[in-house]
């Protein structure tokens, strides 16, 4: 592969070097790449880029070099920030309780629960944002305004990123995709336009609010509904007898029995456990919808 003359050649060798990698992993390896680079040439003004390429390549690496260190690192990483996981079961019975010891499990509840708060807030901030957008657009403002809306909708999507991969254990970027300095700023903004990721970014952010009151209801209707169950008999063992036991226009009304209150916990505890899977699940779907929605994609 030739040698990169500018900084643009650079870092498409080094988008190739890493094609096949996780796009969060690119989107993190060009930004700090340009970073770096840009860094570089702006202390040396009188340096082409060529010439500035030539002499930090040897320090920085060339761009196979940074993807290979970048995989390695990724790896690292990944093994020691990624929790052990539960031992495997062949059995149905096993597998079926086994989801209780899946750390990512309680942290997709979690999410389920957080969602409605996090979803409420998106969903205003970028109906707001836009209807401020439109509003101000035919005033000199409007321009000004727009950009620092869609640019707030940039920085809360590394936010939501961060709170996926703690909570869902999906891989999100840990940085911004780089803003293109070596374009003129009209450029610049125009392609904040173009980028079908502050759109897509837009839209899941509307979108969380439906998904928000989804996951919320089915988590705490689910957990209330299977702890109700699962408490059943200790309410019948420590209630007091008039209170189970009472009198209405002549019918008297007793309560299920402590076998039937048994039946109903063993129920109770069944629904908790398909609740944990299904908090699984959606965590999984959630977490897949984050990284199409809010990650650019590799070859972009």
């Amino acid at each position: 592969m030739n040698a990169p003359r500018t900084i643009a050649e650079y870092l498409e060798q080094l988008r190739r070097a890493l094609q096949g990698a996780d796009p969060a992993l690119v989107q993190d390896a060009l930004y700090d790449a340009e970073e770096h680079l840009r860094a570089e040439l702006a202390e040396q003004p009188g340096r082409s880029e060529a010439d500035m390429l030539a002499r930090v390549v040897g320090s920085y690496g060339a761009p196979e070099e940074v993807a290979e260190l970048y995989r390695d690192q990724e790896i690292k990483i990944q093994r020691s920030l990624r929790l052990p996981p539960p031992a495997p079961r062949r059995s149905l019975v096993g597998r079926f309780f086994g989801v209780a010891a899946d750390p990512h499990t309680y942290g997709a509840l979690f999410y389920m629960l957080l969602a409605l708060a996090t979803g409420i807030f998106y969903f205003v901030w970028a109906v707001t944002g836009t209807a401020l957008s439109l509003g101000f657009s035919v005033l000199v403002i409007g321009v000004p305004f727009i950009v620092l809306f869609l640019g707030t909708v940039r920085a809360l999507s590394l936010l939501e990123g961060r709170i996926v991969e703690t909570m869902l254990g999906v891989r999100m970027p840990r940085r911004p995709p780089y803003p293109a300095r070596s374009l003129p700023l009209m450029k610049r903004i125009g392609a904040m336009f173009s980028d079908a990721r502050t759109w897509s970014t837009l839209f899941y952010m509307v979108l969380m609010l439906p998904l928000g009151i989804l996951y919320f209801s089915l988590s705490v209707s689910l957990l209330s509904v299977s702890i109700s169950l699962i408490a059943s008999p200790f309410i019948a063992l420590f209630t007091p007898y008039d209170v189970i036991n009472f009198q209405t226009d002549g019918y008297s009304y007793h309560g299920p029995g402590l076998p039937a209150d048994i039946g109903l916990c063993l129920l109770g505890i069944l629904l908790l456990f398909a609740t944990l899977h299904l908090a699984r699940g959606l965590g999984r779907l959630h977490g897949a919808i984050a990284k199409h929605l809010l990650v650019r994609s590799a070859e972009s």
